[in-house]
């Protein structure tokens, strides 16, 4: 494919206005300082002796933020990083090694709290043509999913999280922001946000998805240390990016493929969601970025085999 520079120009502005308009979710950005020191390359954690030690919402497993769901418990064994300074929430943003030329196209499964009368009004949050896509083209590919989201789809959260194709990481269960300001969310405290993350893998697991990884991405992109702290006994990754698609509403798909292919590089995590009424492009998008990318020599993977290098 031709990369039009006016073209990915047109579509880095593009990106950055619509990004605002989708509550900052998949283009944010967290403290310059936060977790420093625990972001992209610092090696991986050594895996917990205990599996219950380690599980996101160990510490409130005997008692389910879900009426009558299964603990949180702990996710499918994965690779993190080690905790930051302090002990914080440690924050992953493209891999260390940059010589393999792997990239994770990671999609935010979007919904808040809230959103159920839009949902039964018609509104589509999900967008099974892209899975499906995704599944055609063999895509290894990271879902971040809100847990309301798996709530109002727990078929489709079921389908994905039982394919070995797919990981679903933890992107909160209200999409509600984790540090304020943030493009307008609601904010939630310290305890609270805690809380939220608990009751988002409760509800992957009520929905019967198996294949969910110890991996956070904040609402909008936006944290800062008292994020990271309020996390640190969740004991996830936080998982930001380098590539940022520009699909938030966009109308041309040419255009987000255009400004992926020229953002990509190895090691790269790109931001793309999965909510068609958000994002109603990010299926055509995508059937003209991977053939591409393929065609430059890239392999896809998933988050935690970048994490993992």
């Amino acid at each position: 494919m031709t990369i039009s520079v006016r073209k990915v120009a047109a579509a880095a502005a593009l990106g950055a206005a619509l990004t605002t308009s989708l509550a900052g979710c998949g283009g944010g950005s967290g403290s310059p300082d936060a977790g420093r020191e625990a972001r992209m390359g610092t090696p991986p954690a050594s895996a917990p002796a205990s599996p219950a030690a380690s599980a996101p919402g160990a510490a409130a497993a005997s008692q389910s933020p879900l009426p009558g769901a299964p603990p949180a418990g702990p996710p499918g064994k994965a690779p993190t990083l080690a905790p930051g300074p302090n002990g914080l929430t440690p924050v992953f943003e493209r891999a260390k090694q940059h010589a393999d030329k792997t990239v994770a196209l990671t999609f935010d499964a979007d919904m808040t709290s809230d959103q159920g009368p839009r949902a039964a009004g018609g509104e589509r949050f999900d967008n099974p043509e892209l899975i499906s896509t995704l599944r055609t083209l063999k895509v290894p590919s990271t879902i971040f999913m809100t847990g309301r989201w798996a709530e109002e789809y727990p078929d489709q959260a079921k389908s994905i999280g039982t394919d070995p194709n797919f990981e679903i990481a933890n992107h909160s269960y209200s999409h509600h922001a984790f540090k304020s300001p943030c493009y307008g969310l609601p904010a939630l405290d310290g305890a609270a946000a805690r809380a939220d993350v608990d009751r988002a893998f409760a509800a992957f697991r009520q929905a019967g998805a198996v294949n969910t990884v110890p991996y956070f991405r904040f609402p909008g992109g936006c944290y800062d240390d008292p994020a990271l702290r309020a996390l640190s006994t969740a004991r996830v990754t936080a998982v930001q990016w380098d590539v940022v698609s520009g699909d938030a509403f966009a109308k041309d798909p040419d255009a987000v493929a255009e400004q992926v292919l020229a953002g990509v590089k190895p090691g790269s995590v790109v931001v793309m969601h999965c909510t068609r009424s958000a994002a109603p492009v990010t299926e055509e998008a995508i059937r003209k970025i991977v053939p591409e990318l393929r065609k430059r020599g890239f392999r896809f993977v998933k988050v935690s085999e970048l994490i993992g290098t």
